[in-house]
Order: C-alpha cells, then structure tokens, then sequence
C-alpha cells in the first residue's frame, strides 16, 4: 500500500525544509504527550487505589453509624432521637475550587468549611443518650470521608478523559501525522533527486552536442 502524502505539496527544496521542520516538531510533540499519558495513568491508578481505601472506610462506616443510631432509637425512641436532632442545621452547599494536576482542572472539596469541629454539640446533651452521641459523631466523620470520596470520584472522571484525549492525539501523531510528514519528505527527495538527474543529464546531452558542433 502507497504511503500517504500531504496533498498539495511542491516538491521544492524550501518545502523540503518546511516539512522536515514539521517532522521535528511532531515527534517532539509525540515524545511529550506519550510522557503526559503515561504519568498521567500512573496518576489514575494511584487515584484509584486512594478512591477503594475510601469507599471500603465510609462502607464500613456507615454500616457502624446506622448500627449506633439503630441503638439510640432502641433507647430513646424514634421520636425523642427526632426531638433531639431536628435542630441540627441542613447541610449547606458544598464550598468547591478546582486543582491543576498536569493540567487538568480537578475539583478540591473545601470540606472543612461545612464540617463541624470534633467535639463541637449540635444539640442538646441533657436527655439524649450516648449511643446518639457516639453516632453523631460518626455521622460526622463520615459526611467528611464522603466529601473526599465525590472529590476523588470527580478527579478520576476528569483524568479518564484527559487520557483518552491524550491517547488520541499520541496515536493521530504516531500512526497519522508523522508517517505522512515523512511519506512527503521522502516524496521530495525522490522528486529532488530526479529533477538532478535530468539537469545532469541534459546538461551532459547539451555540451556533448556543442562538442560535435565544434
């Protein structure tokens, strides 16, 4: 099968150049995004190593804190647990920003900002019994694991498609645009090449015909 060259190209030594130049860059461009992807899935996989510790802690979690709100209401009944927690305010929106990670624009939750000191009452202790205490504070510590895990979640959607897109433009590069570059580049020292051996020829046809006339 013919290697596929740049349409419209002049086979001129200026074109050479242009083209040889075009070459150069490409396959740096190639060696700098195969680079990028390759760290990039190191990044992912690291991501998603972080992401399943996550999942299995807050699964874990919030297996624990229903169990202890489950005791709580054993003790207090449904009702007084109602009572003691209807107070505590709706969660507010979510304060977010976003990260460069080798360039992609990732989103950093600012969980800190929504979430309650240790410690720190959000209803009244008089009573209310320490199972909703111990599940209270568990419910708090898990809405922290939960941000981290969307913050994850979202960070490991973002660099999916970063690596796709790098992935593409690595193989338009590899399998398109630098075998075609140098496909014209050969095409132009071919045509170079034989425009010289037709200027030597007719040259040596030309005096070899003034020497006769001589």
């Amino acid at each position: 099968m013919a290697e596929e060259i740049i349409e419209g190209i002049n086979p001129t030594r200026m074109e050479l150049l242009s083209v040889r130049k075009r070459k150069k860059l490409a396959m740096k461009g190639h060696k700098l995004l195969s680079e990028k992807r390759d760290a990039l899935v190191v990044q992912f996989f690291d991501i998603i190593k972080d992401r399943n510790s996550l999942r299995n802690k807050a699964d874990s979690d919030l297996r624990r804190s229903y169990s202890l709100l489950v005791e709580a209401q054993m003790i207090m009944g449904q009702e007084g647990v109602g009572d003691a927690t209807g107070s505590i305010p709706a969660l507010q929106d979510v304060p977010m920003r976003t990260v460069n990670i080798m360039g992609v624009h990732v989103p950093k939750v600012e969980y800190e900002a929504i979430t309650p000191s240790a410690g720190e009452p959000l209803y009244g202790y008089i009573g209310t019994s320490a199972k909703l205490d111990e599940a209270s504070d568990k419910f708090r510590r898990l809405l922290v694991d939960i941000l981290k895990l969307a913050e994850v979640e979202g960070t490991i959607e973002r660099l999916a498609v970063e690596i796709e897109k790098t992935k593409r433009r690595v193989n338009a590069l590899e399998h398109i645009f630098i075998p075609r570059l140098k496909a014209t580049e050969k095409y132009i020292e071919m045509q170079l090449q034989e425009r010289e051996r037709e200027d030597f020829f007719r040259r040596k046809r030309i005096k070899a015909i003034m020497e006769a006339a001589g």
